[in-house]
């Protein structure tokens, strides 16, 4: 059966290597990252003459679900042409509305296809290590307010991707160490087979 994989946790957990190992592990997949769409994201700050800050009210008010549509729908389309299609997004609300992943799971299900979940699960202090490492100017803030900024995620799996009905399928990736990551590869591999 065609499948839709959605690899999702919150930052620095290891999404988009983990997303792109399986992409170049598994055979007819499509990848897709939410993040290629930014620069279309980047064009109407420009056009509104808005300062280009993805936490402001325009960016939550006209553009962050308009990312979210826009790659569905990519999805759903690529699902006509190939039997796997793995979008790499933190769908950071999403994931948490059980109506929501209901009616996407509908969707998927249409296609003939099942919706996949990869959670991935990382430790908070390996995530704070690799913000550090990556030094990217998005975690500027974060690291330095990191009790502010963990109080106000979700860190651990989401209860609503435990619901019946919710998702066709769950994978809980385990990603604190090297030895986690490659046993948790060997196991989704073997799923996918």
């Amino acid at each position: 059966m065609k499948k839709l994989i959605l690899v999702t946790s919150p930052p620095a957990s290891g999404k988009t290597f983990i997303s792109k190992e399986l992409a170049k592990a598994l055979k007819h997949i499509v990848y897709l990252d939410k993040d290629t769409v930014i620069p279309l994201s980047n064009k109407i700050f420009e056009v509104a003459n808005q300062e280009n800050n993805r936490s402001s009210e325009f960016f939550e008010t006209y553009v962050r679900d308009a990312e979210y549509v826009a790659i569905i729908d990519l999805a759903l389309e690529a699902l006509e042409y190939e039997d796997k299609v793995l979008i790499n997004a933190p769908f950071t609300r999403e994931i948490h509305d059980a109506t929501y992943m209901k009616n996407f799971k509908a969707q998927v299900n249409e296609k003939g296809a099942e919706l996949v979940v990869v959670w991935v699960d990382t430790d908070l202090e390996v995530i704070r290590q690799r913000m550090i490492d990556r030094g990217s100017e998005r975690d500027t803030w974060k690291l330095e307010n990191w009790d502010e900024y963990v109080a106000t995620r979700e860190f651990n799996l989401p209860e609503v991707l435990t619901e019946e009905g919710v998702v066709d399928s769950l994978i809980i990736f385990h990603n604190s160490s090297e030895e986690e990551f490659d046993q948790s590869m060997e196991a989704i591999l073997r799923d996918f087979e």
